[in-house]
């Protein structure tokens, strides 16, 4: 990772000295607790006093509630990095946290609050996280990370829709897939920035040879062809166009991928996650077309799972293992527990996706994708948690 930026003189609790101290733990925390929520949801032996419906309620706090808590660690901490500007500490962090506390109760409750009070808390949230980031590109000058902003600003737009269908009859699909296009739009984003770099640089000091392509056009036409791919998923899923979009999307990114060698880093777990997280990009394009293509073979649950248990699952952990290493001090390796945590989400993710093909095993495939979700970020939360918390050690 990079160095982390000058500080301000700052002597408060160390979970607050840093933005991705209390997002990562209290996202992780979060994405356990809304999967052992939500499985008895499923089955109909739970129910909790919101006004969404269970599956939208589902969608709206893996979205919305987890996503937007790590996407902000992440933004909190790479935006200083990017800028140059001081970052956020201590009270203004700690209310942050709390208006994003505040956003997951009001929705769990909002049957009793009203849907409006409900939805004005949770929106003040990625509001603010908005007005933010921006204020920190435009007076840094910074613009080459405005893609970061504008993923954040559909983020955003996304939750604003989600709450208008969701509470006039639902199901909130626009939203939702909002939602979705916003965190692949960010992966491409980010994983295109730190992926190849990562790889080089461990490559070149530990295993000489062939290198990643470095940025350049083909990156710029990849994305040029998937943005727009999914901006049209989201308005007109079941299009005819839509699916052919998507394959050339897929393609292009499946391209992009091989290009970063991740063949070579099977000996770094920590660089290796990242392009297997990444490889759920192309995977949800084209089983999202298939499920347009080919509907008798290819269910929609399959890619959009792929998407979300796979890479927002799987890239918001690699990036969150990484950084907590990094940023507190520690050797950028991958111990046991975190070689753990990164089974535990793949088998989360390809077995989700599994279930979606068998319906007659469906059941007993939730069980064991919600217990291996659970299990990996709880252990990232049992395992970081105690290093997010302590101050910064001397480099290990």
């Amino acid at each position: 990772m990079a160095a982390i930026p000058r500080l301000r003189a700052y002597e408060g609790p160390a979970i607050l000295g840093y933005g991705f101290r209390p997002f990562f733990l209290a996202g992780a925390v979060y994405a356990g607790l809304g999967i052992l929520i939500w499985l008895p949801m499923f089955f109909g032996d739970l129910a909790i006093p919101t006004a969404f419906a269970p599956v939208d309620w589902h969608a709206h706090e893996m979205l919305y509630g987890y996503l937007a808590a790590i996407v902000t660690g992440y933004l909190l901490t790479a935006i200083p990095n990017w800028t140059g500007q001081l970052p956020l500490q201590g009270r203004p962090l700690a209310a942050l946290v709390g208006v994003w506390l505040a956003g997951r109760l009001a929705i769990a409750v909002s049957d009793l609050i009203g849907p409006i009070p409900a939805a004005a808390i949770d929106l003040l949230f990625l509001l603010l996280i908005a007005a933010a980031v921006a204020r920190e590109v435009i007076v840094g000058r910074n613009w080459r990370n405005l893609g970061p902003f504008g993923g954040l600003t559909a983020l955003t737009a996304g939750n604003v829709i989600f709450h208008v269908e969701a509470y006039g009859g639902g199901p909130a699909e626009l939203g939702a897939r909002i939602g979705i296009a916003a965190a692949i739009t960010l992966i491409m984003l980010v994983g295109g920035r730190v992926i190849p770099s990562f790889t080089r640089n461990w490559l070149a000091r530990e295993n000489p040879g062939r290198l990643p392509v470095p940025f350049g056009r083909y990156d710029v036409a990849s994305l040029i062809l998937s943005i727009p791919a999914l901006v049209v998923w989201v308005a007109m899923p079941d299009a005819p166009t839509t699916a052919g979009l998507m394959l050339i999307a897929g393609a292009a990114q499946a391209i992009r991928l091989a290009r970063w060698a991740g063949d070579r880093t099977l000996r770094d777990r920590l660089v290796l996650i990242l392009h297997v997280g990444y490889a759920f990009v192309p995977v949800g394009f084209a089983l999202l077309a298939g499920a347009r293509l080919l509907p008798r073979f290819v269910p929609l649950d399959a890619g959009i799972h792929a998407w979300t248990a796979g890479a927002i699952g799987t890239m918001t952990l690699a990036i969150m293992t990484r950084a907590s290493l990094g940023y507190t001090g520690w050797k950028l390796i991958a111990g046991t527990m975190t070689q753990t945590i990164y089974a535990a989400v793949l088998i989360a993710a390809l077995t989700r996706v599994c279930a979606a093909f068998n319906q007659d095993g469906a059941a007993t495939l939730l069980c064991i994708a919600a217990g291996a979700w659970i299990a990996a970020f709880w252990g990232f939360a049992i395992g970081y948690g105690p290093m997010l918390a302590r101050p910064r050690v001397k480099s290990r």
